[in-house]
């Protein structure tokens, strides 16, 4: 146990899918969402073999007893990544960040429902004050003509796919704490990245756009982005605890709100930064609090909270 290392790589690693999101957002206006999944996935695989080669894990790391799972895992994991992306498209990026925070909060529900975790009353006191710093972030895009552009898009639309996204997480990791009873990281990771590679393969029949070499290697680098962040999350719970790791997620919001002014000149409304805040204390104290039930299990030292995106 490394503390400070775990913290730091921890960092890095929300930083690599802070910078991820942000290069989806520059493409998401000229290419299809699908298209821009299959990058995401299939590029996210190369710096996950490498790794597992690096730890002679690779192929016997794959071995899994559990298909089923991995394929529930990951259609509910590849929606949640097609909403997410579709949602970055219209929201500013500190925005569809934020909303994503409420998927632990939501977790915390679907582990009493489906579970049968004993959720006592401090943690759904934390839950519900959660959920109205939620409704505070969701505010400033629900007003009344807010759907005046229909599905097309727009703000309002945007907004609610960020929402799906955070449920579609929160029940993915739902899955990942299933098969974290039989199967291995590198199993749960690659099976999840190659089917979403695959559902995002099958959308090149709606029409996809051909890249130039600069956003091709764009394409790319979201891909490899997606993969080291990953591998940093596994190695950041690996070296430091998880009640200690876990906030540092929040680290995003920072990446987020800094790259949203330079890049795209945006701002966070107050009310999304209020309910932001909000929704972190809520989440850190859910975080403290299972930490203290005992509750946060191996799935989270070896493949960390569920990253649809």
């Amino acid at each position: 146990m490394s503390p400070l290392l775990g913290i730091s790589l921890k960092l890095l690693s929300a930083l690599s899918f802070t910078l991820m999101s942000a290069a989806i957002k520059l493409l998401a206006a000229r290419y299809p969402t699908g298209e821009i999944v299959f990058f995401r996935s299939f590029f996210a695989l190369i710096p996950l073999v490498i790794w597992l080669s690096w730890r002679s894990e690779f192929p016997s790391a794959l071995r899994t007893s559990n298909l089923r799972g991995h394929m529930k895992r990951g259609i509910i994991g590849s929606t949640g990544m097609f909403l997410g992306f579709a949602a970055l498209h219209l929201l500013p990026l500190s925005d569809a960040v934020a909303i994503g925070y409420a998927a632990p909060l939501i977790l915390v529900a679907l582990a009493a429902l489906i579970l049968k975790e004993k959720v006592r009353v401090y943690r759904w006191t934390a839950v519900c004050i959660g959920f109205l710093g939620v409704l505070l972030m969701l505010s400033p895009h629900m007003k009344p003509d807010a759907f005046a552009q229909g599905l097309s898009g727009g703000p309002a639309i945007g907004a609610l796919l960020a929402l799906g996204g955070a449920f579609c997480s929160a029940f993915a990791s739902v899955e990942v704490r299933m098969l974290t009873r039989t199967e291995k990281t590198g199993a749960i990771v690659f099976y999840f990245m190659s089917l979403t590679s695959l559902l995002g393969l099958l959308t090149i029949f709606l029409g996809w756009t051909m890249p130039n070499w600069q956003e091709f290697l764009l394409l790319v680098t979201i891909g490899v982005l997606g993969g080291l962040g990953q591998i940093l999350l596994v190695q950041a719970y690996r070296y430091g605890d998880a009640s200690l790791v876990a906030p540092f997620e929040y680290s995003t919001m920072i990446w987020a709100t800094a790259l949203g002014w330079f890049v795209f000149g945006e701002w966070p409304a107050s009310a999304v930064v209020a309910g932001s805040l909000i929704v972190i204390a809520s989440g850190i104290y859910v975080i403290l609090r299972e930490k203290q039930l005992g509750l946060l299990k191996r799935e989270t030292r070896e493949v960390g909270p569920s990253r649809s995106t």
